[in-house]
């Protein structure tokens, strides 16, 4: 089966920092996979270097057998890749349904055809997404007013606005309720099994991590130490070592924590 994206030597450098060093990995079709680490491990570098934001020192990083690397982050959104921000970034004086609007504006390239009656386009097509995303009831409301969990869906939806065969997700929980929390990835792999997009998260909260993750990347000072399913993340020696000082990852009525 032909990998989604496909990661190969990845490596980043700051000066004589070494942000990210010789990371390689794989994400299928319809795979959830988290990549996790301690602060300061380099996931939001190799992020930023996924989506283009950052150039990378040296690897390669492909999508659906193409090479993406180091292009504009416009232009890999264009291939189909979306994502999602620790940090939501709506526009607060629109409506909810006008962001999506927004973004489905920009994904048929209307941006400069828009004016006078942009509240027309794709109205319907911005509810849609709402509905995948439970948020349809709120649709004339002011981002200015929403609760952060519902931000957080929104931003979802625009994610899915270009209809992405990989989404990255940076921290999709911070700053949310744990109930929240576990509604928002119940609600991401939802989307996984019904759409077949490809996910590649990244999370401090281990009971997200364990409980919806196909498999778990494990990064550290920049480096790859594990890469596999919930068990055999939770059993290796390295991982123990990084989170809990030679602690166990343990699992208990029927959910895994850290």
């Amino acid at each position: 089966m032909t990998s989604v994206l496909k990661v190969r030597n990845l490596t980043r450098y700051f000066g004589g920092l070494r942000a990210v060093y010789d990371v390689n990995f794989d994400v299928a079709p319809g795979e959830l996979k988290a990549l996790i680490g301690p602060n300061g491990a380099g996931k939001s570098t190799c992020f930023n270097m996924l989506m283009g934001q950052i150039a990378p020192s040296s690897g390669s990083v492909s999508l659906n057998g193409e090479d993406i690397t180091g292009l504009p982050p416009r232009t890999i959104w264009r291939r189909g890749v979306g994502r999602t921000f620790q940090i939501t970034g709506t526009y607060q004086s629109m409506t909810v349904a006008e962001n999506v609007q927004m973004a489905l504006i920009s994904h048929h390239r209307r941006l400069f055809s828009m004016l006078p009656y942009a509240y027309r386009l794709y109205r319907e097509e911005a509810l849609a997404l709402l509905d995948v995303v439970g948020m349809a009831d709120q649709s004339e409301r002011a981002c200015a007013i929403l609760a952060y969990g519902d931000l957080k869906r929104l931003e979802l939806a625009i994610a899915l606005a270009h209809n992405p065969t990989l989404l990255l997700m940076d921290e999709p929980t911070a700053g949310m309720a744990p109930r929240e929390r576990i509604a928002l990835m119940q609600l991401t792999a939802d989307i996984v099994r019904e759409r077949g997009i490809s996910v590649l998260f990244t999370e401090h909260d281990m009971d997200v991590v364990f409980a919806h993750a196909h498999h778990i990347m494990v990064l550290n000072r920049g480096e790859l130490i594990a890469d596999g399913t919930a068990s055999q993340v939770r059993s290796n020696a390295k991982v123990q070592e990084v989170y809990l000082g030679g602690g166990t990852l343990y699992a208990s009525e029927g959910q895994q924590h850290a």
